[in-house]
Formats: C-alpha cells, structure tokens, sequence
C-alpha cells in the first residue's frame, strides 16, 4: 500500500486556483421602482400599437391600415356630396355608419384580437407576464382596454370626418353636434362589446388561424341567422318578433341599444326596433352582461394559463 502524500506534495500537486473577482462597472440601481399601474399602461400601449402594426414590420401594418382607409373613405364621399349638392342633412346618420361597415369592423377584429393574445399563448409568455409585479387582472385589463380602443379608433374616426363635413356644409350646428354625441357614444359601447367577444374567442386557442375564424364566424353566422329570421317574421306580419330577435346578435344588440336609448332609425328589416320599454331595457342589460361577461371568462382563462 503506497504511503499517503504529506501536506507539502499535495499542495504541490493541487491545480492553481486562478479565480478573480472583476469589477466591470456594474452599479446598484438606486432610483424609483415601478409599480403596476406603470406596467398596465405600457402594455395596454404597446398592445394598442400592434393592432395597428405600429412598431412592428410593415407587413403587419399593410391590413388595418387598408381597413381603416376603407372605414375613413366612405365618410369623406358623403361628405363631399354634401358640401357640393348642398344639401340640407347628411345622407347617413351617424348611428347607422358602423352598422353599414361592419363587415370591415369584423374584418379588423378578427385579425386582430389572435394576434393581440394567441402569440402570447402560443410560445407561453403568459407566465413571463405574471413573473413580474403583474396579476391577471392588469394584463386583461390592458389587454381588452387595447382591443376596444382600437375598436373605438376604427369607428369614431369617420364620424369625425362626417361631423366636420357636416359643419363645412353649414349645417344646424346643435342637430350635427347632438347626433355625432350619440354616435361617438354608440361606437364606444360597439367597441367594448366586440372587443370583449372577439378576445375571448381569440384566447380560446393558441393557434391564430384558429382564432381568426372563430371571430368571423361568431359575427357573421350570428347576424346571418338572426336577420334571415326577422326577414320571415316580416313577411308573416309579426313585427313585434322582429325587435326581440335582435338580441341574439352582437350587431343587431348595437342596433336595438341605439334605437331605444340614443333615439336612432333602427337597420331592422322594416325599421322596427325593440316593441318597447321591456325589450329596450333588455337589450342594454344583454350588452352591459356580455361585456361583464366576457371580462369575467378572459380572467377565467388566464387563470389557467398563469403560473398557478
């Protein structure tokens, strides 16, 4: 048995330690910390920026620009038309634009609402969110404030154009003010309610294809449906079933609201709104319950998709 090695050899034999402990000019950070609120602003702006591909690659903003142009245009025609036949009111109400529009608003919504929260799903950022000083509720705060302030964009910006056509028409200046009042608070309330269900549609899956028809769908087979039925109860003479069967439609929902409550022309078929006070209240608690509703189910799902 070989003899154990003194202290000396092995110290000798031991691999030099060559650590060092550098300074690379690191310093302590020292200043104010942010809270959440700071982080809910700069996310519900950087989500507000994507829906319109600001920020992002010019590929991204080639859709909702031509979109927006597409919403903006119609309302520089009438205007225009206006001014040089002089008429004595604008053709269009502006309750009734986005209602005539809607096709682009869903066209917005759907490519828009995946791309807002199915990426963050799909490569699992979700939790990275939530690894921050950041709950559930700030990030679906953000998150659906976005979407409904894109929304509100795409829908008050031609109404802005209309009520300046309108005052460079010399207009009645209180009826054109009234009634841009009521349109821009018509769009608001389009904007959150299509924003919530678009969201909501969109977080189901990861997958962004997948969102996108499930939003086109969700609108166009619902007020499809819904406006074929009214078509037949017109044709048989039933005009009080034409304003209750609006409730089963984010659009005629709109529609129904505005009628009662804004004092709008109804786009039902025959014009016939909600047949009174009860269906009119309904409405508006059907909207205020599904934009409750669909902030209820987006913090339902991001509870599952946390790090609890």
């Amino acid at each position: 048995m070989p003899p154990e090695p003194t202290a000396a050899v092995a110290a000798a034999t031991a691999p030099a330690d060559n650590s060092r402990i550098h300074d690379i000019g690191y310093r302590h950070y020292d200043g104010t910390r942010l809270d959440r609120s700071y982080i809910r602003r700069s996310l519900f702006t950087q989500s507000l920026r994507g829906a319109y591909g600001l920020g992002r690659s010019a590929k991204s903003k080639v859709l909702p620009m031509i979109l927006f142009a597409v919403m903006c245009l119609p309302a520089g025609i009438i205007d225009a038309v206006t001014v040089y036949t002089h008429m004595t009111k604008l053709p269009l109400e502006y309750t009734r634009y986005a209602l005539y529009l809607q096709a682009v608003i869903g066209l917005f919504l759907a490519a828009q609402a995946p791309q807002s929260v199915s990426r963050d799903l799909r490569f699992k950022t979700v939790s990275l969110y939530f690894s921050r000083p950041m709950e559930r509720i700030d990030y679906v705060i953000a998150k659906y404030g976005a979407m409904a302030a894109a929304l509100f964009i795409l829908t008050a910006a031609p109404l802005v154009i209309l009520y300046a056509g309108a005052l460079l028409a010399k207009l009645d200046f209180a009826t054109q003010t009234a009634g841009f009042g009521k349109g821009l608070l018509a769009a608001a309330l389009l904007s959150l309610l299509f924003g919530g269900i678009g969201l909501v549609l969109a977080a189901l899956t990861p997958r962004r294809g997948f969102g996108v028809a499930a939003v086109i769908a969700a609108f166009t087979i619902s007020y499809g449906a819904v406006t074929s039925v009214q078509g037949v109860a017109y044709q048989q003479g039933d005009h009080a079933a034409i304003g209750w069967l609006g409730l089963f439609s984010p659009v005629t929902l709109i529609d129904g609201v505005q009628t009662w409550w804004l004092g709008a022309r109804s786009a039902f078929v025959g014009n016939y709104g909600p047949p009174n006070a009860v269906a009119g209240t309904l409405y508006l608690l059907v909207v205020l319950g599904l934009i409750a509703g669909s902030f209820a189910l987006l913090m339902r799902r991001y509870r599952k998709v946390g790090l609890g």
